[in-house]
């Protein structure tokens, strides 16, 4: 005996099977999610570790302050910039990041000629 599937019936049907259709999509854009969050935290990691492979490097103002007392005093005239990392629009602390001896004679032509690097 064949039974006939009747219009509200079908409707129900359809709308089972819609909402199959939404539960999976929804568990694919979880696992989307969870996918780009560990992308992401993953990113973070390397970022960190990168930055914390570097040396710190403090600026010491004491010493700074006796270097450029000491050269002052022996009336030593700082060179002009030599080193590749100065660009136009830095400042001192710039340079800091790179290296504390470029940072520290850039402090000492700075009060000696009262500008900063070309």
């Amino acid at each position: 005996m064949k039974t006939k599937i009747t219009s509200i019936q079908k409707k129900s049907l359809l709308g089972l099977f819609l909402l199959q259709l939404m539960i999976g999509n929804q568990s694919i854009l979880a696992a989307q999610e969870e996918s780009e969050e560990d992308l992401l935290a993953k990113a973070q990691a390397q970022m960190n570790a990168e930055v914390l492979s570097k040396p710190f490097l403090a600026e010491k103002p004491e010493e700074v302050d006796a270097y450029i007392k000491s050269m002052l005093e022996k009336k030593v005239k700082p060179p002009e910039y030599q080193g590749t990392y100065w660009r136009p629009g830095y400042t001192c602390r710039d340079l800091l990041r790179y290296n504390w001896t470029q940072y520290r004679n850039c402090k000492y032509y700075y009060r000696y000629y009262g500008r900063y690097y070309y």
